[in-house]
C-alpha cells in the first residue's frame, strides 16, 4: 500500500518545513515538496505537523507474571495513542529477563500481542556475565543499582567491575546507592508519610550511585547511559563525562517534585524520587544545553488500589506513555522549548543511544513510523480515558494542548482520532550496535 501524506509541516533532520511524504513497503519512500504521484490513500495534513513516532527506552509493561497491573496488548495500544511507536522494555518482570532464552521468549510474546515496535534488554545479575557477554536482539543490558525484584540487584563492587569490563553491549543503570537508602530508613525509622519517600531515596543516594557507575564506565571506556535522572548534582556529573556517558529525563521528574506529596500523595511516589523545584529547573535546563540527551518515561504502573495503599506498602511507579507527548508539546505551546527539541529528546536521541536501525527520523528509506500532532488541540487528560491497562494517570483533570491524531507504525495506521487498530502488529526492533551510540552518531 502507498500513502502520500500532504501539506503537513515535517519536523527533518536539520529544519521543520512543509513537504509531502510518501509511505510504502513499511517504509519512507519519498519526501518533498508537492509530490505528485498515484497513491491507495492520499492524506491532506495542511495545518498539523508531521513528527518521528517517539522511542520511549525506558518502559515496564509487566508481562509476564505481572499482567494484573499492565500487559503488552493494553500497553502498546497506549503507545499507540501516545504516539510512541517502539519501545524498549526493562528485564524486571517475573521471572527476571537474565537469559537469552528468557530474552527471546519475551520478543516472541511480543511479536503475538503488541501493536507497536518493540525491544527488550537483558538484565545483569552478580552471575550472568557469560549471558551477558553472547546476548544478542537487544539495545543492551540494564543495572539496577538500588533495590529491586528477584536477582537483579548488583551492589557488589567486583560483580560490577567484571560486567563493566568483559561486556561489550552498551549498559544502562537504575542509580540509587542501596547502603545509602537503608541508613536512610533506619535513621527516619518507621513512617507513614510519603513525603519521607524523598529523605529515604535522598539526593544523596542518586548521586552516589550515578558517581559509581560513571567511575566504572570511564575506567573501563564502557558506553553508559544513566536513566531517570532525579538531581541537579548528576546533570553535573554528566557534563564532566561527555562522549561517552548520556542520560535522560522522565516526565515525573520534569513536572513534578516534593511540593506534589500534599496533593497527590502516594500516587507520584517513584524511584529514583521525587526531589525538588530546583532539580525540576535544573533538569530542564540540562536537557536544554545537552547534557541530557534524552526524554523517557520509565512507565511503571500499578493498579490504583495498588497506589492508594498507605505509605510503605505502596509501590513506587506510575503510568506515562500515553501522555509524554502531549506533556512536552504542550511545554512547546507553553513556549518553553520548541518542537525540535522535543523530536530530538524523544525520537532522534534515543534511537541513536541505542543503535536503533531505521528509527528516530524522518528520512528517506527509514521505517515509517510516524505520529501527526494537533498542535492546537486542547483535551483533558481523564482516568477513564485511559488504554493503560491500570486505568488512571497522575496527570488527571489535567488540560493540555498539543495531541498527538493519527500514529503509523512501520506504514500501517495504529491510531486516528482516538481509536487504536487492535490487529496492528509492530516489529522486532533491531540494533547496529558497531555504529557506537549517540556520541558516534551525532551528524
Amino acid at each position: 500500500m502507498k500513502t502520500l501524506i500532504k501539506n503537513a509541516t515535517v519536523v527533518l533532520p536539520g529544519e521543520t518545513t512543509q513537504v509531502d511524504v510518501v509511505l510504502e513497503r513499511g517504509t519512507i519512500a519519498d519526501i518533498g515538496p508537492a509530490i505528485q504521484l498515484a497513491a491507495d490513500e492520499v492524506i491532506d495534513a495542511a495545518g498539523l505537523h508531521l513528527l518521528p513516532g517517539v522511542v520511549d527506552d525506558q518502559v515496564h509493561f509487566r508481562e509476564p507474571g505481572l499482567t494484573h497491573k499492565e500487559d503488552l496488548s493494553f500497553a502498546s495500544r497506549a503507545c499507540a495513542k501516545g504516539g510512541v511507536t517502539t519501545f524498549l522494555e526493562m528485564p524486571n518482570t517475573i521471572p527476571n529477563v537474565t537469559t537469552q532464552r528468557l530474552l527471546e521468549e519475551k520478543l516472541a510474546l511480543a511479536a503475538t500481542k503488541s501493536v507497536v515496535n518493540y525491544g527488550f534488554y537483558i538484565g545483569a545479575t552478580p552471575e550472568n556475565v557469560q549471558d551477558l557477554k553472547t546476548a544478542t536482539r537487544t539495545p543492551g543490558i540494564k543495572i539496577f543499582l538500588g533495590s529491586s525484584t528477584g536477582d537483579l540487584l548488583v551492589d557488589d563492587q567486583g560483580a560490577l567491575e567484571r560486567i563493566f569490563a568483559e561486556t561489550t553491549l552498551p549498559l544502562t543503570a537504575h542509580c540509587e546507592d542501596e547502603l545509602t537508602v537503608r541508613r536512610n530508613r533506619e535513621r527516619l525509622g518507621e513512617t507513614h508519610d510519603v513525603a519521607d519517600h524523598s529523605r529515604i531515596r535522598n539526593h544523596e543516594a542518586a548521586v552516589v550511585a550515578t558517581r559509581r557507575a560513571i567511575d566504572l564506565a570511564v575506567r573501563h571506556q564502557h558506553r553508559f547511559h544513566v536513566l531517570h535522572v532525579s538531581t541537579a548534582d548528576e546533570c553535573q556529573l554528566l557534563a564532566e563525562n561527555h562522549r561517552l556517558i548520556t542520560g535522560e529525563a522522565c516526565p515525573h521528574h520534569l513536572f513534578f517534585n516534593t511540593d506534589d506529596y500534599a496533593r497527590l500523595g502516594t500516587l507520584i511516589q517513584m524511584n529514583p524520587s521525587l526531589k525538588t523545584a530546583d532539580d525540576n529547573r535544573a533538569i530542564w535546563k540540562a536537557l536544554s544545553d545537552g547534557r541530557l540527551q534524552v526524554i523517557a518515561t520509565d512507565h511503571a504502573p500499578h493498579t490504583l488500589a495498588e497506589k492508594q495503599q498507605p505509605y510503605p506498602e505502596s509501590p513506587s511507579g506510575l503510568p506515562a506513555v500515553e501522555n509524554s507527548l502531549a506533556l512536552l508539546l504542550n511545554e512547546v505551546n507553553q513556549g518553553r522549548c520548541s518542537l525540535e527539541q522535543v523530536v530530538h529528546w524523544m525520537c532522534d536521541a534515543p534511537a541513536r543511544v541505542w543503535d536503533l536501525v531505521g528509527k528516530g527520523r524522518i528520512a528517506k528509506g527509514y521505517d515509517a513510523d510516524l505520529v501527526l500532532v494537533d498542535l492546537a488541540k486542547t483535551q483533558t487528560i481523564r482516568n477513564e480515558q485511559q488504554l493503560t491497562k491500570c486505568g488512571w494517570s497522575p496527570w488527571d483533570g489535567v488540560e493540555l494542548t498539543g495531541w498527538p491524531v493519527r500514529t503509523w507504525v512501520m506504514g500501517k495506521e495504529v491510531f486516528r482520532e482516538g481509536e487504536v487498530d487492535p490487529t496492528g502488529r509492530g516489529h522486532e526492533a533491531q540494533f547496529d550496535h558497531a555504529r557506537g551510540g549517540y556520541w558516534a552518531t551525532s551528524d
